[in-house]
């Protein structure tokens, strides 16, 4: 009998052992893993500040470029950047809230009309940049705005061109799947209990949603926005024909016209110019400003949405 407890006890031993080995062994490996990671990031920004240091300072940052992009600045390509960002967002964020306040509230749970939507919002993510930017070339270009020249401007082209608003639209449906999905997972956190004792208490459905999910999921929404923000800013592919320029030394004054954008400028100065490694300093030094503008965006959403959960405890 004492021999068969010993043994008992030494093979849970032996278990229990052979768990902690396999225990710290994956442990191990999640922070060599996640070690890794921030040394790619720390490599991936120190050869990008590096690269870039020369050509990098507030002159750089705040003039207009001359001598077709060599000398000069790219203070236009921040500006439409910034602008293409906030148009991106206003025309974004609301769109995919409604929809997401939809699906999670309103929707039934075997409702064919809502699968069909959610089946929309998984292939749109799936869906290549570039095919967004020829359905903004042929949808807003070439029909709203065709149609909006031929019925207010007797066919003049004004709308019916690449400018900072389509590129803004294109650039909001490429980002709508992130807002919807990560909006509609934050409504999904807020308990049933709370609707159910709000409805209880005679509120109608859309008071208990004004008053009681939505407050609750805000840091959602925002979170939604700081994901929409950091691929929006980036994205080159879709403004390519919708209304980014090649070389723009002026502002743009509205909607209807053409921008310079950071990504573009990359893109055209690592493939189009003359002499590449002439301009490797430029091209750094315009990454830099591009990553700067997007942790700024996303610092200033944080900043929000830190704000408004201390408001809510």
């Amino acid at each position: 009998m004492g021999k068969t407890i010993s043994n008992t006890e030494n093979l849970f031993l032996t278990e229990k052992k052979g768990i902690d080995i396999k225990g710290k062994l994956v442990i191990g490996l999640t922070q060599i893993a996640v070690l890794l990671i921030i040394t790619i990031l720390f490599i991936i920004l120190g050869i990008i500040i590096y690269q870039g240091r020369e050509k990098f300072s507030w002159e750089f940052i705040s003039s207009f470029p001359t001598d077709g992009m060599t000398k000069g600045g790219i203070f236009p390509a921040l500006i439409g950047t910034f602008i293409l960002v906030v148009v991106m967002s206003i025309a974004a964020v609301p769109f995919g809230t409604i929809t997401a306040i939809y699906l999670t509230e309103y929707a039934k749970e075997k409702s064919k009309f809502a699968a069909a939507v959610r089946f929309s919002i998984r292939t749109l993510a799936v869906v290549p940049s570039i095919i967004f930017g020829l359905f903004g070339l042929g949808f807003f270009i070439q029909f709203v705005g065709g149609g909006i020249d031929s019925a207010f401007n007797a066919g003049q082209l004004h709308w019916g061109q690449p400018n900072i608003l389509w590129a803004s639209l294109t650039m909001a449906l490429l980002t709508l799947p992130v807002i919807i999905v990560s909006v509609e997972e934050s409504l999904k956190t807020i308990p049933r209990e709370l609707r159910e004792a709000s409805l209880a208490l005679g509120a109608t459905k859309w008071q208990t949603i004004k008053k009681v999910v939505f407050p609750g999921s805000i840091s959602g929404i925002m979170t939604g926005t700081i994901l929409a923000v950091s691929r929006g800013a980036g994205e080159v592919a879709p403004i390519l024909f919708t209304g980014a320029a090649y070389y723009l030394a002026t502002l743009p004054k509205s909607l209807s016209d053409q921008f310079m954008n950071l990504g573009y400028h990359v893109y055209i100065m690592s493939t189009q110019s003359s002499d590449v490694e002439k301009t490797m300093p430029i091209q750094f030094a315009t990454t830099l400003v591009l990553l700067i503008l997007t942790l700024s965006l996303n610092l200033v959403a944080v900043v929000i949405r830190s704000r408004i959960r201390r408001r809510a405890k």
